[in-house]
């Protein structure tokens, strides 16, 4: 069976949910043909300490072994499910992170490439959501937060081979929930709808694995 590591974020930015642990946390319990998912909530802290998003994910990545890692993220200014196609090394915060901290200008690793691209069949991930009638959309910007920090830590550590299970990964941002958008406003989409798009993308992703 494909072992397949899923992660969101915790709340961040004054919200008391973030959709991206919701939908996280549904997919691993509904299961998947073909895999065995595996949830896990990353902080919203960035860098490299032992609290930081990273080194929570490498934490997890090392113990279960996963052979497919896909990270999910919120964008409170999205109007589809986004399947990213591009992490840059770039840490330049909107927002101080949930430890105060906000960075500007600089790397997620010092040194490291401009750029990563996902390893994830993401136009095929597209189409499937899609197919369900569900927004979707290609996006070439992960932005410069901790969803394009923990992107581009993923595939650096991937391309350096400490994820030697790894095979591919990469990061899907989806948009903001009503409830959230009701208090801070901006676009938003319920969470089954969600889930209804991001079922057949795993399925998607699976079927050539398997």
């Amino acid at each position: 069976m494909l072992q397949i590591l899923m992660t969101g974020f915790e709340p961040f930015g004054g919200s008391p949910m973030n959709p991206s642990a919701l939908l996280t946390e549904a997919l691993v319990q509904e299961g998947l043909p073909g895999a065995v998912l595996h949830a896990a909530i990353l902080p919203v802290i960035g860098g490299l300490g032992t609290t930081g998003a990273r080194s929570n994910l490498a934490g997890h990545i090392q113990r279960i072994r996963p052979e497919v890692v896909i990270c999910l993220g919120e964008s409170n200014r999205s109007t589809h499910i986004a399947f990213e196609r591009v992490a840059i090394n770039l840490r330049d915060d909107r927002i101080a992170d949930n430890a105060g901290v906000q960075c500007r200008d600089l790397p997620v690793v010092e040194g490291g490439p401009d750029a990563y691209f996902s390893s994830l069949p993401v136009r095929e991930m597209r189409d499937a959501c899609e197919g369900e009638g569900v927004p979707a959309l290609l996006s070439t910007s992960a932005g410069s937060f901790l969803c394009n920090e923990v992107m581009y830590g993923l595939l650096h550590g991937m391309a350096r081979g400490e994820f030697p299970t790894v095979v591919r990964g990469g990061f899907i941002h989806v948009p903001q929930l009503p409830e959230q958008a009701a208090q801070r406003g901006g676009p938003s989409m319920r969470l089954a709808h969600m889930l209804l798009g991001l079922r057949p993308s795993l399925l998607a992703l699976v079927a050539p694995l398997g």
